[in-house]
């Protein structure tokens, strides 16, 4: 691609050779070689112009920035004759906004405007499992597929690990290049409401989007509950997707229905929805009725209420994709997907499914991603059934949401039998605090009355704290570790240590088995 090409999708002032070629597009001064385009973007501590000089003197010689940056640049580079002969070698587009162009750009030069097709899914929760269902779905039709989120990005198989939920343009349409080398025909990807802000899916366009939900999460960032739905709700528009499916199960789904410029499918479990949900509540079998008069049967190939959702909602995804009613009908079934650390069953003998007996002397042990009040609320109904006893092990992230805690400890409270409070991710922030307003909502739970948990324990350490649970915890208990999920890795302070919910559990349970310690009942 020439910059004469990118001026019509960026426009801005051009510096050099408009004939000058790019055959990629970076973002991270650490990756970019020459004959790609460095994007030297204004950042929050420092402008990535700062790193230009030197990737100029290695070689690079085409930039994307902003007129802050090529000042810094051309700064740098003036009071040298060797470095001023390397500026004059040097094409770069100033724009005003780089970062607002940079997917447009990105798309461009890797020539991924339109392969593969796109489904994206939003939400507060659920975006994860959303997505490995339609994979799980297309993989049992044949297709060959991909998906974009936070546990990793698999392409044809291969799996890459994920940084962040959504990546960052240039990283994101260098995917989709690849996926068209390796002939995925479809990708299911996560889109968060920090990636719509931050431009990241710009240049991307989704066949059909997806809204699970919204409740209260990353108000650090977008400081109030309507700014973090307006973030959410530009994915659908023109802008991003052609139409869209939208679960309205809660209120925010109704607004969604209502703001999105996109025909949109709604799918709920009554006659308000246009795509209906027939379940019985604890069962894993469903129907999803379509307006059409036409129905599909499906079932949920992961454990609780909230997944028969997210089935439906992969389900409903797809068939407005294109995909036959019939089709998904016919491996509705029987098709299987996993999500690495979305209520995974941690066994020292293997996998097995959440239905299966664990043994005499074990406690069923469960790791989830839930780090939210509602989907704390949900796992641990989820898991009523069939424990005799629930216990929870968790804690917040520091630096984050610091409004949810409350309301954390509020759920966990009203459904768990006993609480292990413990350390998430604590980053730069004082665990004691974090811990203690989590113990806030816990106490006030318990004040009012509504609360079904009996004990209460404190244990910082986040690996002691499941060791404990695991030990104590009656054969016939359930164990819920949850807010990390699929992470290898705890930050404190700002060292990211390596730390893994599921290998914690596991010699946990090994050490259990091996001790074949009977366990203490907590009531």
């Amino acid at each position: 691609m020439r910059f004469s090409q990118l001026l019509p999708i960026a426009p801005g002032t051009l510096h050099g050779d408009p004939e000058t070629e790019v055959t990629g597009v970076f973002h991270d001064s650490r990756a970019v070689s020459p004959g790609q385009l460095y994007a030297a973007l204004p950042g929050a501590n420092v402008h990535g112009a700062k790193f230009a000089p030197e990737l100029i003197r290695s070689g690079v010689d085409a930039i994307l920035t902003d007129d802050a940056g090529w000042q810094l640049i051309t700064e740098e580079l003036s009071t040298d004759e060797a470095d001023r002969d390397l500026l004059a070698g040097v094409t770069a587009l100033i724009v005003e906004a780089p970062r607002a162009v940079l997917g447009f750009v990105s798309a461009a030069v890797y020539g991924t405007t339109s392969v593969p097709e796109l489904i994206g899914v939003t939400g507060t929760n659920g975006k994860t499992t959303t997505t490995y269902l339609a994979d799980g779905m297309l993989a049992a039709l044949g297709h060959r597929t991909a998906v974009i989120g936070t546990v990793a990005i698999l392409i044809a198989g291969d799996t890459v690990p994920s940084v962040r939920t959504t990546p960052e343009a240039p990283e994101l349409h260098a995917l989709f290049k690849k996926m068209r080398a390796a002939e995925v025909d479809t990708c299911a990807m996560e889109v968060s409401s920090h990636a719509l802000i931050q431009h990241r899916v710009d240049g991307a366009h989704f066949s059909v989007a997806g809204f699970t939900n919204l409740s209260q999460d990353h108000l650090d960032f977008h400081n109030t509950m309507e700014e973090y739905f307006e973030a959410k709700a530009q994915l659908f528009t023109r802008t991003f997707s052609d139409r869209a499916v939208i679960v309205v199960e809660d209120e925010w789904g109704e607004r969604m229905t209502e703001a999105a410029q996109v025909p949109v499918r709604t799918l709920g479990r009554d006659d308000r929805s246009q795509w209906r949900i027939e379940h019985t509540p604890g069962v894993s079998d469903f129907v999803l009725h379509l307006d059409d008069g036409e129905s599909v049967r499906l079932r949920s190939p992961l454990p609780g209420d909230f997944n028969v959702t997210n089935t439906a909602l992969a389900a409903s995804m797809l068939i407005e994709a294109g995909v036959s009613a019939e089709e998904i009908d016919a491996i509705g079934r029987s098709f299987v997907a996993t999500v690495p650390g979305r209520m995974e069953i941690i066994d020292v003998s293997g996998p097995r499914a959440l239905s299966e007996s664990h043994p005499d002397i074990l406690p069923r042990a469960i790791v989830d991603y839930s780090h939210t009040p509602d989907a704390i609320a949900k796992a641990l109904s989820t898991l009523h059934a069939d424990s005799e006893e629930l216990i929870i092990v968790f804690g917040a992230g520091g630096d984050r949401d610091r409004g949810k805690r409350f309301g954390m400890g509020q759920a966990a409270a009203r459904e768990a039998d006993v609480i292990v409070l413990t350390d998430d991710n604590p980053r730069t922030e004082d665990p004691d605090t974090i811990r203690a307003a989590i113990r806030q909502g816990i106490d006030a739970e318990v004040d009012s009355g509504r609360a079904r948990v009996k004990k209460i324990i404190e244990v910082p350490d986040r690996g002691a704290a499941i060791d404990e649970a695991i030990a104590e915890a009656d054969a016939s208990a359930t164990v819920l570790i949850a807010g990390k999920g699929h992470e290898t890795g705890q930050t404190v302070g700002t060292t990211v240590i390596d730390f893994d919910d599921r290998a914690r559990t596991r010699s946990a349970l090994s050490m259990r088995l091996g001790g074949a310690q009977p366990g203490k009942v907590h009531r």
